[in-house]
C-alpha cells in the first residue's frame, strides 16, 4: 500500500527551552538578531499560516496564556528549534517535506511540548545555547563547516534531553494535537521518515566517509516497531472531550503555501522589488517604491519616476589613511550643513548637505573595499532629502543568503503523467541523489512507486 507524502527531516534540531526570566533576554536578542539580518522567510501569507496553526495549539497547551511567536527561517537546512522566551522557529527546507498540516502541527506541537515541559531546567543549557549560536552564525553566513558541525544532533546536542523528555515532549505533543483537532498519528508519520532519513545518511556516510546525522540518536527502532513511543502519542486518543474538535485544516490550503517555496539556497533575497543588489561588488541599497535603478559603466543612478530627485553612487580607490569625512569634505563644492557620520552594517561613512549657488545636493562617502561617493539632488531638496538620504543608510553588504548563483529552484505540485517512475521523473532534477531526494520527499524511500494521476513533489 503506498504510503503517504511525509517529512524529510534529518537535520531536525529541537532545542527547546522553557520561558523563564533567567533565559528570555537570550531568546529575545536572538530574535532581534535574525530579524536584524533578515534571515526570516519573506512570504507573510505562510508566516500567517504557520502562525495561525502555532496559536491554536499553544491554545489547547499547559500554557495558554503565554506568548509564543513562531517563524519561518530562510534556511535550506531541515530544523526547527525552540529558543527561551517562548520563540519556536521552523526552516523552510523542513517546510518542503511535510506532506499536510497535520505534520506541520506535530512539528510545532513538539517543540511547544518541550517548552511547556519546562526541560532547559533538568539539563545544562550554557553548552547547548552556544550551539544555537553557531547555528545562527551558519544560516546567516552560509558556511557549511558551521552549519555541519552545528547540525551534529546527537548526544553532543541533545544528550541532556534523553528519551524519556523526548518522549514526554512526543505525548504532550500528541495532546496538544488531539486537543486542537489534528490526527496524532500524524506525529508518528514524522518520525517515521526521520528514520528513512537516517537510513539514507546511512548509505551517504558510506560512500563520503562522513559521520551519520539521526533524530537525536534516540529512536533505534522505527515508530512501527517502538510499542513505547507508539503507546505516549496515542494515549492522547484517550483523552475525554466534552464535544468533538474538528479538524481545523482546510482542503487544498497546505498545498497552495508550499507550492512556489524556495528549495535550496536562498533566491528571495533579490526578491525585493524596491532593492537594488550589485552581484560583483557586493552591495545592495534600497530605494523608495516606484524608483528606477541604472547600472551604468560610471555611476548607479536611482531616480524618482518623475525624475524629480535622483541619487548617483560612484567609486574610487580607496585610500586607507584619508577618512570618511576628510575625503567628502575635500571633495565638495559649497557650504557644508548637517553634517553627520554614518555607522551602518559594519560600515563607517560621512553625510552632509553642500549648497552652492542656491542648489542643495545630499552627499555622503561610505567605505567598503572602494570608496564610495554618493550626490542626491531633486527640484525640490527639501521635499525630497529624506528620500534621498534613507538610500544612503540602506547601503550596505550583500549577505551570502542574497548572493545569486545559477537559476533558482523550487518546490511543485505535479500530477503522474502515464507510465512514470520516480526515477524517470527525478533524470530531469537538477539536485543531488535525485531519485533518492524524490523518494524520501514524497515518502517512498527506499522503494515504491506513486500511482498514475497522484499529486507529488517535484523540484524545478
Amino acid at each position: 500500500m503506498r504510503r503517504p507524502l511525509q517529512l524529510w527531516s534529518a537535520v531536525c534540531l529541537l532545542l527547546a527551552f522553557a520561558v523563564s526570566p533567567a533565559h528570555a533576554g537570550v531568546g529575545e536578542e536572538m530574535y532581534a538578531k535574525f530579524q536584524a539580518d533578515g534571515a526570516f522567510y519573506d512570504d507573510p501569507e505562510l508566516q500567517a499560516y504557520i502562525d495561525r496553526i502555532g496559536q491554536r495549539l499553544v491554545a489547547n497547551s499547559d500554557m495558554p496564556k503565554k506568548t509564543f511567536t513562531f517563524s519561518v527561517l530562510d534556511s535550506p537546512d531541515i530544523n526547527a528549534f525552540a529558543t527561551p522566551g517562548g520563540f519556536i522557529y521552523i526552516n523552510r527546507g523542513l517546510m518542503a517535506y511535510l506532506d499536510n498540516e497535520a505534520e506541520l502541527a506535530g512539528v510545532l506541537a513538539h517543540e511547544i511540548g518541550h517548552v511547556t515541559g519546562r526541560h532547559h531546567g533538568r539539563r545544562q543549557t550554557a553548552g547547548v545555547t552556544n550551539k544555537i549560536l553557531s547555528t545562527t552564525v551558519g544560516i546567516l553566513t552560509g558556511s557549511r563547516d558551521v552549519m555541519d558541525a552545528s547540525s551534529m544532533y546527537g548526544a553532543e546536542l541533545i544528550s541532556g534531553f534523553g528519551r524519556d523528555m523526548e518522549l514526554e515532549a512526543d505525548g504532550l505533543g500528541a495532546e496538544y494535537m488531539h486537543k486542537s483537532g489534528y490526527d496524532v498519528d500524524a506525529l508518528l508519520e514524522v518520525i517515521g521518515v526521520l528514520k528513512d532519513q537516517e537510513q539514507f545518511q546511512r548509505v551517504k556516510a558510506r560512500e563520503t566517509g562522513r559521520p551519520v546525522k539521526t533524530y537525536h540518536g534516540l529512536y533505534a527502532t522505527h515508530p512501527r516497531n517502538d510499542k513505547r513511543l507508539q503507546t505516549v502519542v496515542r494515549a492522547a486518543n484517550d483523552l475525554d472531550q466534552s464535544e468533538y474538535i474538528e479538524n481545523p485544516e482546510q482542503p487544498g490550503e497546505f498545498r497552495r503555501h508550499i507550492n512556489g517555496l524556495v528549495w535550496g539556497a536562498s533566491v528571495q533575497g533579490q526578491s525585493d522589488p524596491d532593492r537594488y543588489y550589485h552581484n560583483k561588488l557586493g552591495f545592495t541599497f534600497k530605494h523608495p517604491p516606484g524608483w528606477t535603478v541604472d547600472a551604468g559603466s560610471r555611476a548607479i543612478t536611482t531616480r524618482a519616476a518623475d525624475n524629480s530627485a535622483s541619487l548617483a553612487i560612484t567609486l574610487k580607490r580607496r585610500d586607507r589613511n584619508a577618512s570618511p569625512q576628510s575625503v567628502l569634505e575635500g571633495g565638495a563644492a559649497g557650504n557644508l550643513s548637517q553634517a553627520e557620520a554614518l555607522e551602518q552594517y559594519g560600515l563607517e561613512g560621512y553625510t552632509a548637505v553642500a549648497s552652492s549657488g542656491g542648489t542643495d545636493k545630499r552627499l555622503a562617502v561610505i567605505d567598503y573595499n572602494y570608496t564610495y561617493l554618493f550626490e542626491g539632488s531633486a527640484a525640490s531638496f527639501t521635499a525630497a532629502d529624506a528620500d534621498l538620504k534613507s538610500i544612503i543608510e540602506s547601503f550596505r553588504p550583500m549577505q551570502d543568503r542574497e548572493k545569486r548563483e545559477g537559476r533558482p529552484q523550487y518546490v511543485r505540485y505535479l500530477q503522474v503523467p502515464r507510465g512514470a517512475t520516480l526515477a524517470s521523473l527525478a533524470s530531469s532534477l537538477r539536485v543531488p541523489d535525485a531519485e533518492a531526494q524524490l523518494r524520501l520527499i514524497n515518502g517512498f524511500y527506499p522503494r515504491g512507486e506513486p500511482r498514475t494521476g497522484d499529486w507529488i513533489k517535484v523540484i524545478q
